[in-house]
């Protein structure tokens, strides 16, 4: 049976961050992950670890303002140096916390300028990521440390550079590194692209790290029109060692609705 991950971003919503973790221990999560860290202090968060035998296994990047509507770095000329120190503060984090990978977020294409324009944004655009990344791989090799790259749906995320994964894949292979892999967000993929098996097969080499949500509600893996155990037996048979996130909202955001929903996983167990 797959490992699964708690998302605390998403999951448990009616307790404060730091109580989800206890939270997450005592419904038989393993691990966790999470969007930001850095309201609060690595060893905060190394405490609840500790105290409730938990890893973390993921997290992202620092994505910018946030509150201006940025939504990652790594891919906008002209923010680079912002984007080494979201890069030295996320392997500050992930160094004390001991988690092995991170999501390096691409950031936002501007919707506006005719067609010409904006094919020679996205160019742009592009050679910025490639060379962020290639410099971000370095770096993250020499702390051995993953950087993840994710393709999010833009119905979610409205202008979000990176929405394809074959796109994805070919900016990895450019960068070529092995201290760079792919996050497959089996929500994301679904709405994009569909196929969810076939995807699993031929990308299962370059995935470091998988999530789940059900389509299109982004609720619990039991409902929609993924079949996710059809999909947990496929990533079983192709032998993948990774963590799954439930990155998903519950449908019952209400106190315990978390885990009266967390019913699909004691199923498989």
């Amino acid at each position: 049976m797959p490992q699964f991950a708690a998302n605390l971003s998403m999951l448990y919503p009616e307790l404060p961050f730091l109580d989800r973790f206890g939270a997450a221990a005592d419904d038989g999560f393993k691990a966790v992950e999470y969007l930001f860290p850095y309201d609060f202090s690595p060893e905060e968060i190394q405490a609840e670890l500790k105290a409730h035998d938990l890893k973390n296994v993921l997290f992202n990047l620092p994505p910018g303002d946030w509150q201006a509507g940025e939504r990652g770095l790594a891919a906008l000329p002209g923010r680079q140096a912002a984007f080494r120190d979201a890069l030295e503060l996320a392997i500050v984090y992930a160094k004390h916390l001991g988690t092995k990978q991170v999501h390096l977020m691409a950031g936002l294409q501007a919707a506006r300028g005719s067609a010409q324009q904006q094919a020679m944004q996205r160019s742009a655009m592009r050679d910025c990521y490639v060379n962020n990344l290639r410099d971000a791989a370095k770096r993250l090799a020499e702390e051995g440390l993953l950087g993840l790259i994710e393709p999010i749906n833009p119905r979610d995320i409205p202008g979000y550079f990176l929405n394809r994964q074959d796109d994805a894949i070919d900016i990895l292979d450019e960068v070529g590194s092995d201290a760079l892999a792919l996050q497959l967000d089996l929500y994301h993929c679904q709405i994009v692209h569909g196929d969810l098996a076939k995807h699993l097969e031929r990308l299962i080499s370059r995935v470091g790290h998988i999530q789940i949500a059900s389509v299109p509600q982004r609720h619990e893996p039991d409902t929609g029109e993924i079949h996710y155990p059809f999909l947990f037996d496929l990533i079983d048979r192709l032998d993948y060692k990774g963590w799954i996130g439930c990155e998903y909202r519950p449908a019952d955001p209400s106190p315990g609705g978390t885990s009266r929903g967390l019913a699909w996983m004691r199923h498989l167990g």
